[in-house]
């Protein structure tokens, strides 16, 4: 059952992950423009991340373990709208817009879906998704740079993140990111392996193609949502 835009905010399971842990960095990427899409995608009125309570949760558990370690966790996207989902859709079987093929170096852009990139369903809509990295707890907000290099160029090279090196950016789509890829520097796969660790021992399971993507599968009903993403 998909709850639609009408539906009152205060009727759905979701909560805001800085009402439940403001230490946890937000960068909300399709809220703007730094994506895939080049441009914010519907449903995102604000850059707010939203989960299920239990998802919410169990993320400050985590952000509370790598305190020791000077570190915090950042997420790029977290309850998505399916208006999102559809519109990623629909991106990837257009044409024009903004050059984004950064996020693509080795594919077209209308390969994307049929390579399992984009899907017409997310656990995102559901609330029990997330996308996020590792940041240093005293790491100052990267400045978006007008233009960058492909996403599996080294860090230096890529566009400007706060982030651990973890091999390549984030929604770069492509087989370097995949979680165990082989062919990143042993301190890129060390990092990979600091955040699946930390995510895994807190009850997240991650998606195998992306290094960034984590579901909380107990929290799933099968429910999605269309409820827009409002301000807090």
């Amino acid at each position: 059952m998909i709850a639609f835009a009408g539906t009152a905010q205060a009727a759905s399971p979701l909560v805001y992950l800085r009402d439940i842990d403001p230490s946890i960095r937000q960068d909300m990427r399709y809220a703007g423009s730094d994506n895939f899409t080049g441009k914010p995608l519907p449903g995102y009125a604000a850059g707010e991340c939203m989960l299920r309570r239990p998802v919410a949760l169990a993320l400050k558990a985590v952000q509370g373990e790598l305190a020791a370690r000077a570190l915090s966790l950042k997420v790029y996207d977290c309850y998505r709208p399916t208006r999102a989902v559809a519109a990623m859709a629909r991106w990837s079987r257009g044409a024009g817009g903004p050059d984004t093929s950064r996020f693509f170096p080795a594919a077209e852009r209308s390969q994307l879906f049929a390579l399992g990139y984009i899907s017409g369903y997310s656990a995102h809509s559901r609330g029990v998704a997330v996308d996020l990295t590792l940041v240093p707890r005293d790491a100052k907000p990267a400045a978006q740079a007008a233009r960058s290099g492909p996403c599996t160029a080294p860090q230096a090279q890529r566009a400007p993140d706060d982030s651990l090196d973890m091999g390549t950016g984030f929604d770069c789509f492509d087989t370097k990111s995949y979680t165990r890829n082989a062919s990143i520097a042993p301190a890129q796969a060390a990092n990979r392996r600091l955040l699946l660790e930390a995510m895994r021992k807190h009850g997240f399971t991650n998606y195998k193609r992306e290094w960034w993507h984590f579901s909380f599968n107990s929290a799933d009903d099968g429910e999605a949502y269309d409820l827009p993403i409002k301000p807090r």
